[in-house]
This record gives structure tokens, C-alpha cells and sequence, in this order.
């Protein structure tokens, strides 16, 4: 019997059955030499293959398990050939047979490498092996059961869900979460000999390494993860408006991005976001859009572009949709410009997904700093300190040696930390310099103004001093979208969540060159449709960013800000009059309009007011929109695809029967270049939330 021939192990039980050759001494100590010779090899080129310089081999405890192995194995120790066959036989004599078990008492190893599996799920219990379809699992890790007789082996997804298909239920385990986190910030939870968990194992490489779980035997107890506290910031779903009593919508822009990341992780873990996490104009501003640039017969640092096509979901409405194109000014011209790293260091931050992943993230960025910018850190837990004073941004070694040197623990003083880094970014700015504060945190102020509220009032007032603040959120369980959405929104600057090293580079590095660099402050849309030809619409999107009609001319409420290079997407459902699906019979006594002006088939008249950076008083633009529908290009269709994702997962009423598999065909057929791949991620997830809720 060769080692192909081993299918099952009932196989591997009747290979060790076989009768034992006799006992050769000189066959024997050549074995054994070739084995640790083997051995030897086999650890140096796995100890060079690891690219972490944390993980632990555990090459002690696998070199005396081979040891034994090969001293007891009946075949080697009887000094036979040593074929790929006996090596074979000798690894299931260590996991199965109760010498094996006895060798493997002591600290779990840990598997470096995936096992490669045909289903997605295996289950191997006693002497049958179970294989399972399950749901489709993007990234596969093993975790092998050394310790007891009953399950012995699985094969979980990356985000260590056990034993929840369909027939795997010799684990017992329901689909319980061993594992937090995905990818880089992965942590293994690790099930000690009496079955207790011990959380906190970090996955090693970062990865996707699985880990020996050790078990008394599997039981019921086993702990599920501790619930998510998060709080998000959001609205009920804009309500559809009636032009002839409600014709003027007016909201502020939005160029956030942290929504779209946060439903992207949650997805990732293999649920459903909830409702109130997805903002749906996050989703659509997540990725990049070729719209017109202005030019300089434009007024505006910014150019508007209007499309008017029908609607996927409803072909008797239509979709307006704005697309807005700031400037990018050449990067060698720009400012220098003063960045305060305040970084969260409280307790809460003690976690592979939050402290180390922030640290990776504030040091991809350093080297697209100009020599003549400066950068200052300062962390706050209990209390605030200035962990770096101001540092020229080309001492990239001084700087990263401060990063590195910073660890979690205590309270969350955030107003002190705030405080403190205002202070220092006053000091090191001068004229004509920019200057922002980089907030990172998993968004838990639990010392000082916990309240939202109470941080709006601080911030605006913070703003006037002209330096930005702009938020990054790190990791799960406590997040606080809301304070992160507060503090952003009032300080004139941007929230993002980073989830993973890749969306730090996009956030970081890719969008450098413009984000950081502010072109029109408090940029307000207005939007007047005309009665005559539309009978209803709804914006889709924006509940957080919603202003009052008086709002729009009041150059003291504070709206979004837009950076250079920025696009900003907002689209509206409209229904035309006359349309079938008008859902709102007109009135009876409808007053009659006496104007005397004919506006023709105009759709409406758009509004767009905005401040030059440090500006008080704004200025304003207007132009109406034609009622002519059109082909809409890739870009527009593509972002009609993730509104429409949106509102899937929004649990909209609005969409009838267009569903996933709608949206999918719609973003695939317009991913256009997608150099970075953001458009062809968005069609996976939509796939996976697909899956995940059982269309």
C-alpha cells in the first residue's frame, strides 16, 4: 500500500495493524539518523519561511515528539525502510494510537501552514470522515484535536467559526467564535485541558495559521464571544417628499468613508450588518470616480456633474445623480504641512487589530511627507502626554522609534488628549502652513465629555482656530461610530475606519496627496425640483447631513468640507409626474401656481454654496437641471449598484423585487478600470451578503 492509497483511516489503522518487521539494529539507527536529518531540514526551511520574527517555533516540543516518535513507532523501531508509506503510518501513530496521545501532553504547537481542504468544511470524529458543504469561506485554517479520542480534527474558516454546517455536529459547537478579528489583527482563542477557553492567542504570521486546540473533550461550555458595544451614528431612512408640499431638499456633503469599511469587516466575520451601521453615502463616496475636473473658467475649486437616467430597481422612476470633482492642485505646490498624531493608548486599545495595526499605519505614510513638514505625537489613556515634540517629517527614524515605543493601558482621557494636541498643533503652525489633528481610537471616551454632545460644542469651538480634525477608527467590540462621527463632522475633517492594512495604505498613502489638503469648507447642497414635472422624490443616503431649508444661506452652520482631488456622489430617486408608481395621490385643493415665469421641462435647480478654506462668508453657485434622460456612463451606474447595495442592506422598502443578484449584474457590468480592485471587492461582499442572507 502505497501513501496515495491512504483515503480514510480506517486505511491508517489497518497500515499500523500489519505485523511488525523484526528488529534490525543497524536498520534502525539508519532511520533514525534520516529522520532527524529529515526533521532538521524540513524546521529550517519552515523557520525561514515565517516572516514573522514573534512567532514561535515550537521546533523543542515537535524535535522530541519526533524523537519519541521514532524510538516507539513499532515499524521504525524495528528498523524498517523509511518510505513516504511509513512516514505516513508514523504520523497517525502519534496522533491515534495512546502512546501518541501520551507524547502529546504539554503546550500546544502551532500550525503554520493552511491544511488544504476540497470542502469547506472537515470534520474527522472517530474513525469516520465527515466532508461538508458549507457556505463559502474565503480564507481556510485547520485546527487539529490532539488530546481526545472523540472529534479529532476540523477545518474552520479565517475567522475561526467551528463546526457550523449542516452535519458537523460531532463538535457540538454550533457555530461558536474561537477566533476575533480577520486577516493581520486575526486572534485565536485556544481551549485549555479542562475546556475552558483562554482568549488572547494571537494567530501567528498574521494570518491565517491555525492552532492545536488541546480538550479534555469537546463539551457545551465552551464560551461564545463576548457581544459587540457598539454605538453608530445614523437616522431613519429619508422619508419620500411630495414637490408640490416639500419641492427644496438641502444637505450638507459628505466625503466619510468609514461606514463602507465597517460593513466590509462585519461582513468578513461572516454577519450581517446591522441597519443603523450603513450609511449609504459612505458606501457610495468609498470608491473613486472619473468625473469632469473643473478647469479654469470654473469659479469653484470644484466642478458639478448632473446625469438623469432611469432607475434600475423601478423602471418607472429615475435616478438624478450629482456628481461633485474638487481640484487637485500640483502636489510640489502645496503648503507645508503640521500633522499631530494623537493616538488612543487606553486599555481598550490593547488589542492585535487596534495599538499594532495603528502603528503599522501612521508609519506607511511617512515617507510621503515632504522634508519641510512636521509631525508631533501625542496619546492619551489616564492622562495626556506628548510622546513625540514636534519632529522634522524626514527623521522618519526618531519618529518611528516613537510609535513603536507606545503600549495600551488605562482609561480613556480623550478631552485631554484633544486638549493637548490642539495646544501643539497651535504651536507648530505658522502663516500659510495647514495643520490637522489625526485622531486614532476605537471611539471609546469613557473619561472627561463622554458625550457627544458635549465633544460637538468642545470641537466647534476647537474649528475656528482653522485646524482640521480628521478621525481614524481602529478594531471591534467597544466602537464608538458616533463620538467618531461627532468629532469629525464638527472639526472640519473626515472619518475612516481602517480594518486592515490594505485599507490603511488607501487611506493613508494612496490619498495622501489630497486628503489631507482642504479646498472648500462647509459645502451645502440645495436642490429645488419644479412641480410641473416631478411628483416625488427621495435622496438616497445623507440622513446624518440633512439641513433645514434656512440652513443653506446661513454661513454660521457648519457643513461637510472637501479636500483636494475629492469626489462626492449624491443621488436622488425621483418620480415624474404622471409616472404609475406615484405612491401619493395629488391633493384635492391644490393651490394653484401663479407664477407667471415658464420654466419649461426643467427637472429643478441645484444650489451649491461653499467657503474658501479660513473664509467666513460663502459664496454660491446655481444651475438648473434639464429634464433630459440619458445613458448613464459606468461611473453613475456603478454607484447606482452600491446605493442600491445600501439599501439591500438597510432593509429597504423602496426596492420591490430588485435584489443581490441585481446589484451584483449591475456593479460587474460597470467596474470599469478598477485599478486598485475597490469595485471588484464590492462584488464579493455583495456576494457574501447575498449568501449570509439566504437569497
Amino acid at each position: 500500500m502505497t501513501s496515495n492509497e491512504f483515503n480514510d483511516l480506517d486505511d491508517l489503522k489497518r497500515a499500523m495493524a500489519d505485523v511488525t518487521p523484526a528488529p534490525d539494529a543497524a536498520g534502525k539507527a539508519e532511520v533514525i539518523a534520516r529522520s532527524m536529518e529529515i526533521f532538521e531540514t524540513t524546521q529550517e526551511s519552515r523557520d525561514s519561511a515565517r516572516q514573522s520574527s514573534e512567532t514561535p517555533t515550537n521546533r523543542g516540543f515537535l524535535k522530541g515528539a519526533f524523537e519519541m516518535l521514532i524510538s516507539k513507532t513499532p515499524i521504525l523501531k524495528a528498523g524498517g525502510a523509511l518510505t513516504a508509506t511509513t512516514a505516513l503510518v508514523a504520523v497517525g501513530f502519534l496522533f491515534l494510537s495512546p502512546q501518541g496521545q501520551e507524547m502529546l501532553q504539554g503546550p500546544a504547537p502551532v500550525l503554520q501552514e493552511p491544511i488544504a481542504a476540497e470542502h469547506d468544511v472537515i470534520v474527522i470524529a472517530d474513525d469516520t470522515r465527515e466532508e461538508v458543504d458549507a457556505a463559502p469561506m474565503p480564507q481556510m485554517i485547520a485546527a487539529e484535536v490532539a488530546q481526545t479520542p472523540a472529534p479529532r480534527a476540523l477545518v474552520t474558516d479565517g475567522d475561526g467559526r467551528i463546526g457550523d454546517a449542516e452535519g458537523a455536529t460531532a463538535l457540538d459547537l454550533g457555530g461558536t467564535d474561537i477566533t476575533t478579528g480577520w486577516g493581520n489583527t486575526a486572534t485565536v482563542g485556544r481551549i485549555a485541558p479542562t475546556g475552558d477557553v483562554a482568549t488572547g492567542v494571537p494567530a501567528q504570521n498574521g494570518w491565517n495559521s491555525g492552532a492545536i486546540i488541546q480538550s479534555g473533550g469537546f463539551n457545551d461550555h465552551v464560551q461564545p464571544p463576548a457581544p459587540l458595544r457598539e454605538e453608530f451614528a445614523n437616522a431613519d431612512t429619508n422619508p419620500l417628499q411630495i414637490v408640490a408640499e416639500d419641492p427644496v431638499s438641502t444637505f450638507s456633503i459628505d466625503v466619510d468613508t468609514a461606514s463602507y469599511a465597517l460593513l466590509r469587516a462585519t461582513l468578513n466575520r461572516g454577519q450581517l450588518p446591522t441597519p443603523d451601521a450603513v450609511r449609504i453615502e459612505e458606501m457610495v463616496n468609498y470608491f473613486p470616480y472619473d468625473y469632469p475636473a473643473p478647469t479654469a473658467d470654473d469659479v469653484s475649486p470644484f466642478r458639478p456633474t448632473v446625469q438623469v437616467f432611469q432607475t434600475p430597481w423601478n423602471p418607472d422612476t429615475q435616478l438624478l445623480h450629482i456628481g461633485i470633482q474638487g481640484e487637485m492642485p500640483m502636489v510640489e505646490d502645496r503648503p507645508p504641512l503640521n500633522l499631530v498624531f494623537l493616538i488612543d493608548t487606553s486599555g481598550s486599545m490593547n488589542d492585535p487589530a487596534k495599538l499594532p495595526l495603528l502603528i503599522q499605519s501612521f508609519r506607511l505614510m511617512l515617507d510621503r511627507l515632504n522634508p519641510d513638514d512636521e509631525v508631533a505625537i501625542v496619546t492619551y489613556a489616564g492622562s495626556a502626554g506628548v510622546a513625540l515634540d514636534p519632529t522634522a517629517a524626514s527623521d522618519t527614524a526618531t519618529i518611528s522609534a516613537a510609535l513603536t515605543a507606545l503600549q495600551a493601558g488605562g482609561s480613556t482621557n480623550g478631552v485631554g488628549g484633544l486638549e493637548e494636541a490642539y495646544r501643539l498643533a497651535a504651536e507648530m503652525t505658522e502663516e500659510g502652513d495647514i495643520s490637522r489633528v489625526l485622531l486614532a481610537t476605537d471611539g471609546d471616551f469613557n473619561v472627561g465629555l463622554s458625550d457627544p454632545g458635549a465633544l460637538e460644542d468642545y470641537i466647534a469651538e476647537q474649528r475656528e482656530t482653522g485646524i482640521y480634525l480628521s478621525v481614524l477608527g481602529f478594531g471591534r467590540g467597544n466602537l464608538q461610530d458616533d463620538t467618531m462621527q461627532a468629532l469629525a463632522q464638527n472639526g472640519n475633517g473626515t472619518a475612516a475606519y481602517i480594518d486592515t492594512l490594505h485599507e490603511a495604505q488607501r487611506v493613508l498613502v494612496d490619498q495622501l496627496a489630497g486628503a489631507l489638503f482642504p479646498i472648500a469648507d462647509d459645502l451645502k447642497v440645495q436642490v429645488e425640483f419644479n412641480p410641473d414635472v416631478i411628483a416625488e422624490y427621495r435622496l438616497i443616503g445623507y440622513e446624518t447631513r440633512a439641513l433645514a431649508r434656512e440652513d443653506f444661506a446661513n454661513d454660521a452652520v457648519d457643513a461637510g468640507d472637501i479636500s483636494a482631488g475629492h469626489s462626492v456622489t449624491a443621488i436622488y430617486e425621483i418620480t415624474p409626474v404622471g409616472s404609475p408608481t406615484t405612491l401619493v395621490a395629488p391633493l384635492r385643493y391644490a393651490a394653484d401656481d401663479e407664477a407667471e415665469v415658464e420654466y419649461g421641462d426643467e427637472l429643478g435647480f441645484i444650489s451649491l454654496r461653499w467657503k474658501e478654506p479660513g473664509a467666513q462668508e460663502s459664496q454660491l453657485i446655481d444651475f438648473p437641471i434639464a429634464a433630459a434622460v440619458a445613458e448613464p456612463g459606468a461611473d453613475a451606474q456603478f454607484a447606482a449598484a452600491i446605493a442600491g447595495f445600501g439599501q439591500l442592506l438597510r432593509r429597504s422598502d423602496f426596492l420591490g423585487e430588485w435584489d443581490y443578484a441585481d446589484a451584483i449584474a449591475l456593479a460587474n457590468a460597470n467596474r470599469g478600470t478598477d485599478e486598485f480592485g475597490y469595485r471588484t471587492e464590492a462584488v464579493q461582499l455583495m456576494r457574501l451578503a447575498q449568501s449570509l442572507s439566504g437569497q
